[in-house]
């Protein structure tokens, strides 16, 4: 990254939020409504109209205090404001750079700080969470962590290693995928697949899944081994230089691949890979690389709409619940495809979840970090998951997931869940709805 040069006021002179992007802010109050934390607390400075305000102090001069950072910090980053604003006001962009003025230039308490270094030292690296897999099989498998909570001295841990414990999902085996899948029948395109962080090491089946979807709808995956992050956790957190090393490093990793595509089956990944012209505007050399890498990033759900289906669908009796995760619905306006896909298979009903436009809490690393504000939105969704009636609950975001189970056994509930990719995969092997119902 480049120097960045001091100036007066809340931020340097390193991309802060646009002031054309700032103005744009009309202070409607269209965005309140679908804003979680406005929505939890009433607050203007913690709606998009009110942390823009803030922005707009900071350009023009106001310090960067640890109230204004506390506001910037709550923001989930869900983009919900995005899709309500009639102005077209472009929030993510004005957040994201606020963000990595925040990281250059705030001081933030130790403790967080030793938080946000662990997260960041392990998150972004598939191998180093791969690792944890055994480990945590065994903490899983001997109950410990039923033992701790009985104990009490689960309550006494700091509150965001209390909601990683909780987070973590249930351990399965890992299914081998191999470095290229065949098509199936006549060959349509040829793909590339990001296994992701989390997705990875801890929701294999869904990649498996995923890549057997596309070879039985007639595409050639190819799945780069050496593949690392993508840089969204890094990304959403302001630590800038960091994801632009991910993205640089994943760019080479898929370039010589050939692919007519790159799929991505976590949101928000997605949504990171397509901003990638934003994140390397100033790199000399990845800048036009990072634009032609965009255009061909498409969601799962993205690219089976646009191919078109071959493979059969078999009968799926199931009622299900569709969670829109907010990188997809919001960050990257995919909303019909999915349901689209999902009301496809023969027996299958799709229920819509109320308010289902707010967040469940778990916006990348937001869980860890603002644990309270998550919990309660958590809980929320929850309960109006529960509402449905569904059987089974299907989302397209590793964080959707492992957030809402979490809210589900607060209240003592068991809801099975599943990946779209998932739900398609079954019915296209002939699998029968019991293989999801016990997910």
């Amino acid at each position: 990254m480049s120097e960045t040069p001091a100036r007066p006021g809340a931020f340097d002179a390193l991309h802060p939020p646009q002031r054309e992007l700032v103005d744009d802010c009309v202070h409607c109050g269209f965005c309140l409504p679908s804003c979680p934390t406005y929505d939890l607390w009433g607050e203007e400075m913690d709606s998009p109209r009110g942390r823009i305000y803030l922005m707009k102090e900071g350009l023009e001069g106001e310090p960067l205090t640890d109230s204004m950072v506390g506001h910037f910090d709550a923001c989930l980053g869900c983009m919900a404001c995005v899709t309500a604003c009639p102005s077209g006001v472009q929030y993510g962009t004005l957040i994201t750079e606020t963000r990595a003025q925040v990281q250059r230039h705030h001081q933030r308490g130790r403790w967080e700080r030793l938080l946000r270094t662990a997260i960041f030292t392990l998150f972004p690296y598939p191998r180093r969470l791969k690792a944890m897999r055994g480990p945590l099989a065994l903490y899983q498998r001997l109950g410990i962590g039923a033992l701790l909570k009985r104990s009490g001295l689960l309550a006494k841990l700091p509150a965001g290693l209390q909601v990683m414990e909780s987070l973590a999902p249930p351990i399965t085996r890992v299914p081998k995928l191999g470095h290229r899948v065949p098509a199936r029948g006549k060959r349509r395109a040829v793909v590339g697949m990001i296994t992701g962080c989390v997705q990875s090491a801890f929701f294999p089946d869904v990649n498996a899944a995923t890549a057997r979807i596309l070879a039985a709808e007639g595409c050639d995956v190819v799945i780069p081994p050496a593949q690392g992050c993508c840089g969204a956790l890094s990304e959403h957190a302001g630590r800038e230089a960091e994801a632009v090393k991910f993205a640089r490093d994943l760019m080479d990793t898929f370039e010589e691949s050939g692919v007519d595509y790159v799929v991505v089956n976590s949101a928000g990944c997605g949504s990171t890979l397509k901003e990638y012209p934003r994140l390397l505007q100033d790199d000399p050399e990845y800048a036009e690389r990072a634009e032609r890498f965009s255009a061909r990033v498409r969601d799962i759900a993205e690219v089976l709409v646009e191919l078109g289906p071959v493979a059969e669908r078999h009968p799926l009796p199931v009622r299900i619940a569709y969670h829109d995760a907010c990188h997809l619905a919001h960050g990257q306006g995919i909303r019909s495809q999915p349901r689209e896909l999902l009301r496809a298979i023969p027996g299958l009903e799709v229920r819509e979840i109320n308010r289902g436009e707010l967040c469940c809490g778990s916006a990348g690393v937001y869980n860890l970090l603002q644990p309270e504000a998550a919990r309660e939105l958590g809980d929320r969704k929850a309960e109006n998951v529960l509402d449905t009636g569904a059987m089974l609950l299907v989302t397209a975001n590793p964080g959707c997931s492992m957030q809402i189970r979490t809210a589900l056994e607060r209240r003592g509930e068991h809801l099975a869940m599943a990946h779209t990719a998932q739900v398609l995969d079954a019915s296209i092997r002939g699998q029968g709805v019991e293989t999801l119902l016990r997910g």
